[in-house]
């Protein structure tokens, strides 16, 4: 997290040092993390001092006559000079104060187009999903049942089997009615009135609807694992968990689950012909030392690959959409239709996106969502952020008028005081989850 958060504070804080040195504005200060009191490291070249500061979220360019987080207030009772910020013409400011905000937007849309380049797209078509799905408790909320295909939400048909998709169109676009190949008839289940605010409450975030299900067939035994112990071997079939019978990998793991800690019965086919019956511990994960055949022995795994010039387009768009998303989940909040307080997160939130392996795609895609996320944050209207800034720069290009220094200070106060209240607010969000 700190290396994707410093990737994006680094090059956002150059988009606004590059334009201020374009047109001949002197920059204090860069640093990566902020620095109260003392520096991690620092070096003065020309006329800008280059540092690490200690608190290790964020970081800052300290623009000459420029009134912003360091309140100097001192620079700026002294008479306006040729190289300060506030010298400079209205829309050289403008376009110095959109420079950050500007390079995330555009880093994100780089980084999912080359996201799709060097990976491509993988997934499975909703009609290769031969055996249907296996349904979770959020899932059966919805009236879904093991085997069901869903193929539409409304309207919109879902053509790749992604029920991450099915929970957006749920939350942010209002699907009131799913269309169900079941039994090989389609039927429509309708979406309960409160789903929207339950797939989205915090504590069912990382809950599914529901994934492929897939045959149980068993690969071999872990060696020195508890199903080798019990006498299981290699080329064995299991029937039966318990007397009853078992068929696919959930029903399965949901049996183990069932008994952690405690011995259970497989009822086992050897050679084609001969049934043997063995007890086996179940350890305190639901596990007993196994290993089953995936997905791909049994459903057709689809992949989109992308040239580099098909990347381009298919980056921008997914991008946009993202934002698109962002934008819609906000609307929801602002209208009430979901709760700001299920939706909020601290740091630690961001933290906990990422994997604690490590995989250089999830990496990429985590830190191409969260620059297009810097970027719009920024751009809200709130003093002290970039986008509060660039409102009052609006009003002098269009009036000619210059908000007075005292009144920037002011509201500039009054925006860190939002920032800081919604920081604790976000923060204590996550502490009362933990609790």
């Amino acid at each position: 997290m700190i290396l994707s958060l410093s990737i994006l504070v680094v090059l956002h804080e150059f988009g606004h040092y590059l334009p201020a040195k374009w047109f001949k504005t002197r920059v204090e200060k860069f640093y990566l993390f902020f620095n109260p009191k003392f520096s991690l490291y620092k070096k003065q070249i020309g006329e800008t001092e280059w540092g690490i500061g200690w608190i290790p979220f964020g970081g800052y360019v300290k623009i000459a006559g420029m009134i912003d987080e360091s309140m100097d207030k001192e620079q700026m009772q002294q008479e306006p000079q040729p190289w300060e910020f506030r010298s400079k013409k209205a829309w050289q400011r403008l376009i110095i104060m959109i420079g950050g905000v500007t390079v995330n937007f555009i880093l994100g849309l780089v980084l999912f187009a080359m996201i799709v380049f060097v990976w491509g797209e993988s997934y499975i078509k909703t009609s290769d999903a031969k055996y249907g799905i296996a349904v979770d408790s959020m899932g059966l909320k919805l009236g879904l049942q093991d085997g069901d295909l869903v193929l539409r939400a409304d309207t919109t048909t879902l053509p790749k089997f992604n029920p991450g998709l099915l929970v957006k169109e749920i939350v942010l676009n209002n699907t009131r009615e799913l269309t169900v190949l079941r039994d090989g008839a389609e039927i429509k289940l309708p979406v309960p009135e409160d789903m929207p605010k339950t797939l989205s409450s915090f504590e069912n975030k990382n809950k599914v609807l529901y994934y492929p299900r897939v045959p149980l067939e068993m690969m071999e035994p872990t060696k020195g694992g508890n199903a080798e112990l019990a006498g299981v071997q290699k080329g064995d079939k299991i029937m039966a968990v318990g007397g009853r019978e078992v068929e696919f990998v959930h029903e399965f793991k949901e049996k183990l689950y069932e008994n952690k800690g405690k011995n259970i019965q497989l009822t086992l086919v050897r050679n084609n012909s001969d049934t043997i019956i063995t007890d086996v511990a179940v350890n305190e994960k639901g596990a007993i030392g196994i290993q089953l055949k995936t997905i791909d022995n049994f459903i057709t795994m689809s992949k989109q690959e992308y040239s580099f010039l098909e990347s381009i387009p298919k980056g921008i768009s997914i991008g946009v959409n993202f934002l698109g998303d962002q934008l819609k989940a906000f609307g929801q909040m602002f209208s009430g239709k979901l709760k700001a307080s299920e939706n909020l997160g601290s740091i630690f939130s961001i933290a906990s996106m990422f994997d604690p392996g490590w995989n250089w795609e999830v990496f990429w895609r985590i830190t191409a969502s969260l620059s297009i996320l810097l970027a719009f944050f920024n751009l809200l209207p709130i003093p002290a952020l970039d986008g509060g800034y660039v409102l009052f720069l609006l009003w002098e290009v269009v009036t000619g008028k210059a908000p007075n220094d005292k009144f920037m200070e002011i509201v500039t106060y009054i925006g860190f005081i939002i920032l800081v209240t919604l920081m604790i607010f976000a923060l204590g969000l996550d502490i009362s989850r933990w609790f």
